[in-house]
Parts: structure tokens; sequence; C-alpha cells
């Protein structure tokens, strides 16, 4: 039957956005092309007219600048449409982008609702107050134990810290006391005078000392023998 009849040509699928906006910008380089040849030309007759003389050479070229500027004009003209119609494109296609971004949006935002909703049943206000409550009760009790562990033994509560302050201003004088005080057996020893503590005699300078009874029994016996006393 497909021999009989034929079979249908598969179409093709219709352009899109971007592959329009490429094939235009293509026209519109090419298009940019031309008027760059043009202007070229248009450069070179402005010179020839410049040197030339007024007369019918003159007339020729400038008759030749007007078709390359009427060509150019033409040129502009198309390049302006080009770009409308990529200005026109940009817009369809920012708007095709906006749209598919809200269907993406629209669909993340039903399945996050959908899970939400599936887990807001699963969890109850009641049950999470209830849970704080018992939390604020079991620190409670967990400090009141580490209080009670971290209580000193035989001290009593009610201790004054005036008392505490004088008992300790009382032991800081004791102290000074006693590092002013400190015994014999303590001190750094000193050199002892060994000959005070023996009670020995000086030594003799020279002459020996005599006794003061010896002295008089010289005094009295000088006197024996007769003696020549220089008055």
């Amino acid at each position: 039957m497909k021999k009989i009849f034929g079979a249908k040509k598969s179409q093709d699928p219709p352009p899109s956005i971007q592959d329009a906006t490429d094939r235009i910008y293509k026209r519109g380089d090419t298009v940019d092309e031309k008027i760059k040849k043009l202007d070229a030309e248009l450069a070179r007759y402005k010179e020839q007219i410049k040197k030339t003389r007024p007369g019918p050479a003159q007339e020729a070229v400038k008759a030749r600048a007007m078709r390359i500027l009427k060509q150019r004009k033409m040129y502009e003209g198309q390049r302006d449409m080009l770009y409308n119609q990529t200005y026109n494109l940009d817009q369809v296609a920012f708007a095709s982008e906006g749209i598919k971004d809200a269907q993406q949006t629209m669909t993340a935002m039903k399945a996050a609702n959908k899970e939400l909703k599936g887990m807001m049943k699963t969890v109850r206000i009641e049950d999470i107050d209830s849970m704080q409550d018992e939390m604020m009760d079991l620190m409670d009790v967990s400090n009141e134990i580490q209080e009670t562990l971290g209580r000193s033994y035989n001290v009593p509560d009610d201790i004054d810290e005036e008392e505490l302050m004088g008992e300790l201003d009382a032991l800081e004088a004791d102290m000074d006391f006693e590092s002013n005080s400190v015994p014999s057996y303590l001190q750094p020893d000193k050199e002892t005078d060994l000959d005070s503590e023996l009670n020995l005699p000086a030594a003799p300078s020279g002459h020996a000392a005599i006794p003061a009874n010896r002295q008089q029994e010289e005094i009295d016996g000088s006197c024996h023998f007769p003696c020549n006393h220089s008055v």
C-alpha cells in the first residue's frame, strides 16, 4: 500500500525562537559586510570628485556615487528591519522563558506543599509543647544534681563573709609576726670569740708584766745599798 499511495513524509519540527534569531543575525552580518563595501566605494568616489574638475567627468563620478549611496540606504533599511525582528524575537524568548520558569516553580511548590502536608500529619503542636516542658524539668533536675554533687562537706551554708575576712586578716598578722621573730637556731651562725669564752690571758707585748706586790718589794729592797740619787 505504501508503494502505491506513498508514505507520508515526516514533517520537520518547527524552528525554535533561538534558531530564528540565529538566522536573522547571520543575515544582519551579511548586510553589514555589504554596507562596509559600499562605504569604501563612496570614499573612493569622494576623492575622485575632489581631484576632477567640474564638468562631464565629475558629473559621471557623482552619478556613480549617488547610485552607491542609494544602495547603502536600502541595505541600512534592511538592517534596521532585521534588528527589529531580532528585538521582537528576544522579547518572545524572554516571555517564553518566564513562563517555563513559572511552570517549574509551580510544580516545585505543589510537590513541596504535598510533602509538607504529609509531614504535618505526623507532627502536633501539643507534642512539641509537652516535650519542651519535659526538657525544662529534666534540665532543672540536672542542675540540682550538679549543685548537690559539687557541695563541700562540713562547710555550713550560712557562713558570714565578714567573719571570714576578719579571720583572714588575723592570719596574715600572725604570719607577719612569726616572720619577724625567727628562733636563734634558725638564725645564721656568728663568729664566736674563743678567747673570751675560755678566759685566756692576753699575749705578752715585749715586757712581762710585774705583779703589784712584787713591785713594792723591789722598791723596799733597793735601799739596802747606798744609792746615788741625783737631785
